[in-house]
């Protein structure tokens, strides 16, 4: 209660005393103590089991919520070439539609059949490499580890508990594909409604703050959004490069597996600054098992790429997305893919741009002004 006029402040040290006293008389009440705590405990662990439930609801909204605002600068685009704000939402969200649809139909099929024939193919990759012509020309202590570990690898394969292993992993990735196609269609129809009252909502959170500051609100939201868009649309044009180069580079070399690899590195090129490293030292070593001369070639190309991306490309897709310091980069993937898998590493680049900017603008200038 505050002091009343006229009556003099309260103690500090008397106020003390009482908060004190308060929680020895919590303590001489220890089954009311036990009680409360056990309710607590109880209600944090219904909260935590809901969120687990609602988990694949809430991480579909976040999704689409982030592709609205991705897709949200091109119908601006269109909106600066006086194209209506619903005619662009139809154009971007019916092209945004027919990628979707084409990845179902025309590029999902051949990646599973890529990934049966993988499957097979890696007992007959293992067994001839004692056959190859680089098992050959190396030394007879070099070929003796290289066929013990082929031995262990093979005996690895052949178990029981790895066949089970294996046979439970399809399993779980196919009804993985059919889980992901299902709520799919949901973040298409959340991403166009989002898409669709994109300004309302803008407005609805101005309307929160006092009125004095909604300018300045308006023009910080303004900025994280077009931010976010920004380095959203940029990864995915950086990572569909990447998937288009190393499909283009399996066909010309004649590597196996092209649309396979080509979604493998489309996945994992999403990891900012070193998705595409990465990749090259997976895809390098994976051409091995066909041939040295044929991973010598890719390795080569690829690296060609890396460096034409690294300084062409990417300054151009990204000139709009804030810089952000490597290594929080990489802890923003990191965090962002064990939260929320593939999706957390796409969101995390977004996330940290925009926290870095409210830092920059908010935080560092009410900070200057304390002298």
């Amino acid at each position: 209660m505050a002091d009343l006029p006229g009556r003099p402040h309260a103690d500090p040290a008397l106020r003390g005393r009482r908060g004190i006293a308060a929680i020895a008389a919590a303590i001489d009440k220890p089954l009311v103590t036990g009680f409360l705590v056990t309710v607590g405990v109880l209600g944090a662990l219904l909260l935590g089991s809901a969120f687990t439930s609602i988990s694949t609801i809430l991480l579909s909204i976040v999704l689409a919520l982030f592709l609205a605002l991705g897709l949200d600068p091109i119908v601006r685009l269109l909106e600066r070439h006086r194209v209506k704000r619903g005619a662009g939402i139809a154009i971007v969200f019916g092209a945004f539609v027919l990628l979707f649809v084409g990845f179902l139909v025309f590029l999902l099929p051949p990646v599973l059949a890529q990934v049966g024939q993988l499957v097979q193919s890696i007992p007959r990759a293992v067994a001839g490499v004692p056959d190859s012509e680089w098992f050959a020309q190396l030394n007879p202590d070099s070929q003796a580890a290289v066929r013990d570990a082929l031995d262990r690898l093979a005996e690895w394969i052949s178990s029981p508990s790895t066949i089970a292993l294996l046979g439970g992993g399809v399993l779980a990735v196919g009804i993985g594909i059919v889980s992901a196609v299902s709520a799919g269609f949901v973040v298409v129809a959340l991403t166009l409604y989002f898409l669709a009252s994109m300004e309302a909502m803008k407005l609805a959170l101005y309307a929160l703050a006092p009125a004095h500051s909604r300018p300045r609100l308006s023009e910080l939201t303004e900025r994280v959004t077009s931010s976010v868009g920004s380095a959203l649309i940029g990864s995915v044009i950086l990572s569909s490069l990447n998937a288009a180069t190393v499909f283009v580079l399996h066909l010309l070399i004649g590597l196996p597996f092209p649309a396979l690899m080509a979604v493998i590195a489309f996945v994992i090129t999403l990891i900012p600054l070193f998705g595409s490293v990465i990749f090259w030292v997976l895809a390098t070593a994976l051409a091995l098992f066909s041939s040295p001369v044929q991973a010598l070639l890719f390795a080569v190309a690829y690296l060609v790429y890396i460096q034409l991306e690294s300084y062409v490309i990417s300054p151009r897709v990204m000139n709009r997305a804030i810089s952000i310091p490597a290594a929080l980069v990489l802890i923003g993937a990191l965090v962002g893919g064990t939260l929320m898998g593939v999706i957390g590493v796409l969101v995390a680049l977004p996330i940290m741009a925009s926290i870095l900017l409210i830092i920059r603008e908010v935080v560092v200038p009410r900070q200057d002004l304390k002298v």
